[in-house]
């Protein structure tokens, strides 16, 4: 329906748009799960150049029809991104990637799919690139099972979620950089009336500190705590709330 397209359209421009490109010249990108290419039209008419890929032959068969600009491969990204190393200056999905929680066959396990994926992602990139991903998580569980996969596999960055305190507009992207650390983009909507930023989205920012070379956060850090207390928040369990002194190393004597 148009609707649909409509709001793909909308999701694919916020995904271009946080990738930061640069705007003195073309870019090659990847779309992973193009469909039937809806998203490189708008990365056609930014005037960079792109590739996508897609499991449904369906689909990218009304890519063909629809004659759009990108090149086209049929490929389960659950196998890898089979490309040379750097040839990306970025990759955006639009809900697409969720789909790799799911284990349609026995021999499917969506932690190394997903990082089969990722690894082969992060090196297909060229470096100070980046990937942002729009997906639909079912729960916690599956955005936290998503997010350490693509840690594990060398990125750094998060979650930039979209009108956080709306059903309707909530819109989650997965922001990953290569290699240098950027700051991680706002989320739209993340403002409240009097300019108080909501701390959700702040919380994102700040488990991108520390990490150590697995993408976990260092032992007893304050972020690994606040972690820690927000995964117990959530499984419903009684904790104390976060302060100033949460996490702050007591000094040796008293």
């Amino acid at each position: 329906s148009s609707r649909v397209v409509e709001i793909q359209s909308q999701m694919s421009e916020r995904a271009v748009e946080l990738l930061g490109l640069p705007e003195d010249r073309p870019c090659l990108l990847l779309d992973v799960g193009c469909g039937s290419g809806l998203s490189g039209d708008y990365i056609s008419d930014e005037g960079h150049y792109w590739i996508g890929m897609d499991i449904s032959p369906a689909m990218l068969d009304v890519a063909v029809e629809r004659e759009v600009e990108g090149d086209l491969l049929l490929a389960d990204v659950g196998h890898g991104i089979p490309f040379r190393p750097g040839m990306f200056d970025g990759c955006i999905s639009i809900s697409a990637v969720q789909w790799l929680c799911n284990a349609d066959k026995k021999s499917h396990s969506p932690p190394k799919r997903l990082y089969r994926f990722f690894s082969t992602l992060y090196t297909a990139l060229a470096r100070g690139s980046r990937a942002v991903l729009q997906l639909y998580p079912e729960n916690s569980e599956q955005l936290e099972l998503i997010t350490a996969q693509a840690m594990r596999a060398g990125f750094t960055g998060g979650m930039v979620v979209d009108y956080p305190n709306s059903a309707k507009a909530k819109k989650f992207f997965l922001c990953l950089f290569v290699g240098a650390s950027g700051t991680l983009p706002k989320g739209l909507g993340t403002e409240c009336a009097d300019g108080e930023e909501i701390h959700q989205a702040k919380f994102t920012n700040e488990r991108t500190r520390f990490r150590n070379t697995k993408g976990k956060s260092v032992k007893k850090s304050r972020d690994w705590i606040l972690e820690k207390k927000e995964r117990r928040r959530r499984q419903g369990k009684e904790v104390r709330a976060d302060t100033k002194y949460t996490g702050r190393k007591r000094r040796p004597r008293f």
